[in-house]
């Protein structure tokens, strides 16, 4: 252990650390959306129903993994549980690529409809997606409360959750592109690869703060401020709360409605918005217009909810708020802006760009949001359960991706169909159902915002 009298700053390294692994997470995850529109369907002949079933069927197998992907990292240990999250996904996200000719074999040799296989396949691709990528945020946010005081971790959240951002505007720059070149096989294996490069850094970086050679004294100090013992090096190793013992507790819940009510749409932006842009704008994944629409849309997103860290910090430390009561502060005002979500469709008939920018802004009223919402988990639980409670919640929040991805698929399909026979305010056909979608979108926050303020009025502590 170094004897340094100042700081050591080992724990904004392991941040980053957290932020790559968030940013090729969502890079695997994008990869499907930007190609199947313009590379996979035209192989295959899928519909929006076919592409809305294998994403709510990622999403529903997300919720259902998540329910135990917490308790696996609580139980595993963070060093150890996420080397195995990412190589499962980054696996699993290689493995798609096998589908364009494992589904022409498998359908010849059993005379089957090649799109009928394809959609199984990719769904079966998608599920041990899932299966590793359930562990990333139990495993970020546990490590973020090992390595974090709690006026610092929704700064430490937004900074490595701003990965999804970043993984998100990069992907449409680079996976376009990918696949129009070498084939959209390719960009699964490229994008899929760079998650194995990563468990090289995590093996040579990360240790238990107590453990590592790179925090010195000074800084398990200011990391263990929170705690009641003075010595951080004599405290005791808490005990974890029995996984059922979980749900009784309103904070438990509290976490699921802010989960539940809010994740369905940040999903829906990510998987759908490329789609948006060429149903209603006829921009191609790797036409110019798609990539700039998209690359702005993100960086929107990623410099705005940075900042969203900074805000419960002001409160807490010149306001003199108490860290969960300026955290709810913090997200009713994030909760605002995915309303401008419900300017997205009339204003969109000016031009492509103001629905790009309002969609920014919702996109990063979420990051802004579920950085501080991670970080109520830490406020109240012990730091033993916080992979479990984590998981809950995000099997909540998979749920409702399920819902809204699957349900949004064939609600397009249905509403093409019909063209103007569905009318929705001056909209027609699927132009309506983008205006329906969009409104629900922009009312969740407030309400979810609304369920938690009820069930958890006051900061109250959850004892092992």
């Amino acid at each position: 252990m170094q004897k340094n009298t100042s700081a050591s700053n080992w724990r904004w390294w392991i941040c980053s650390l957290l932020f790559a692994a968030t940013m090729v997470n969502y890079m695997d995850r994008q990869v499907l959306s930007l190609t199947w529109k313009d590379f996979i369907a035209p192989d295959f002949g899928w519909t929006n129903s076919d592409y809305g079933l294998i994403t709510g069927f990622f999403s529903l197998a997300y919720a259902g993994i998540s329910l135990f992907a917490g308790k696996f990292i609580d139980w595993a240990g963070t060093r150890r549980g996420y080397l195995i999250a990412i190589f499962v996904w980054s696996l699993g996200a290689c493995l798609h690529a096998l589908c364009g000719w494992g589904a022409v074999r498998t359908a010849s040799a059993l005379m089957l409809s090649v799109g009928a296989v394809s959609v199984w396949m990719f769904m079966a691709c998608r599920f041990v997606l899932a299966l590793g990528e359930a562990g990333n945020f139990p495993a970020a946010i546990k490590v973020t409360a090992e390595y974090f005081p709690k006026k610092d971790r929704a700064l430490a959240t937004s900074i490595f959750n701003a990965g999804s951002s970043i993984g998100a505007l990069l992907a449409p720059a680079c996976i376009p592109w990918l696949a129009s070149r070498y084939g959209w096989e390719m960009s699964f294996i490229i994008i899929g690869a760079v998650g194995f490069i990563w468990m090289g850094f995590w093996m040579a970086m990360y240790d238990h703060p107590e453990e590592s050679r790179h925090v010195n004294e000074a800084e398990l100090a200011y990391i263990r401020q929170d705690d009641n013992d003075p010595n951080p090096n004599l405290l005791p190793r808490e005990e974890a709360i029995p996984y059922w013992h979980c749900f009784t507790f309103r904070q438990t819940w509290a976490f699921v409605a802010g989960k539940f009510f809010t994740d369905g749409v940040w999903w829906f932006f990510l998987f759908w918005a490329p789609a948006y842009f060429s149903d209603q704008y006829n921009y191609k994944s790797d036409s110019r217009e798609a990539v700039l629409l998209l690359s702005v849309l993100y960086l929107i997103v990623t410099v705005l909810s940075i900042g969203g860290g900074y805000l419960p910090k002001y409160f807490v430390e010149r306001r003199g708020m108490e860290a969960y009561t300026g955290r709810m502060r913090a997200m009713l005002l994030f909760a605002l802006l995915p309303l401008t979500a419900l300017l997205a469709q009339p204003l969109g008939i000016l031009s492509a760009w103001f629905p790009a920018v309002i969609i920014g802004l919702a996109g990063a009223g979420h990051q802004s949001w579920s950085a501080n919402l991670y970080s109520t988990i830490g406020d109240m639980f012990p730091k033993s359960t916080i992979g479990t409670i984590t998981g809950i919640g995000t099997m909540a929040g998979g749920i409702a991706s399920f819902a809204i991805n699957w349900g949004s698929g064939h609600f397009f399909d249905y509403c093409a169909a019909q063209g103007q026979a569905f009318h929705f305010l001056t909209f027609d056909g699927k132009e309506a159902g983008y205006m329906i979608v969009f409104c629900v979108c922009a009312v969740s926050y407030l309400v979810a915002w609304a369920v938690m303020k009820a069930l958890v009025p006051q900061y109250k502590k959850v004892e092992a």
